[in-house]
């Protein structure tokens, strides 16, 4: 079976039907697509005994290192997330009782997060198990495969950010 997505299948049987000379191009494309995807289910299915999404495991390693807490708006930042997205996590995380919410004696305004010790000890745990996880995806994988891997997938995040401005997109998109 293809273990790619049926979405990215129609495209490809249209390109390859069609004789389009970059079809073995979008199914290396696609298939790095559906790698990506797998590995995110595979993640969220290891986290989610924990109730923890990638998200909040995510603001535990933020925390883990800083005992005397970390203000919402920083977490934010810090993640990579809006303050209205980590508002929601940290929500989840106190309820589950990872972590508490403490206002500033001299300023009510303001809030630190803080794990307990119910977080602390997760995060720690988590944190090495889940690196143990991530390498043992490359596992067989030479030194000299990761960096071809490496510097094929750069070069692709290259030309994202600099797109073939002569292939108009609607010629792209309709093509036959």
């Amino acid at each position: 079976m293809d273990p790619l997505d049926l979405k990215y299948l129609a495209f490809l049987g249209d390109a390859e039907r069609h004789g389009r000379p970059e079809a073995d191009d979008m199914r290396l494309c696609f298939e790095v697509l559906a790698l990506a995807s797998a590995i995110d289910r595979a993640c969220a299915a290891r986290l989610a005994p924990h109730r923890l999404s990638e998200g909040k495991f995510v603001l535990l390693l933020l925390l883990r290192d800083a005992p005397d807490g970390i203000a919402p708006h920083e977490l934010a930042s810090r993640a990579g997330v809006t303050r209205a997205t980590v508002t929601g996590l940290l929500d989840g995380l106190e309820r589950d009782g990872f972590l508490v919410r403490h206002d500033d004696r001299d300023d009510r305004r303001r809030v630190s997060v803080r794990l307990t010790e119910q977080g602390r000890t997760i995060a720690g745990g988590l944190f090495v198990e889940h690196g143990q996880w991530i390498a043992s995806l490359l596992a067989g994988v030479t030194p000299s495969e990761r960096e071809g891997v490496g510097a094929l997938l750069r070069r692709v995040r290259d030309n994202l950010a600099t797109p073939a401005e002569d292939i108009p997109v609607m010629a792209v998109c309709h093509a036959q």
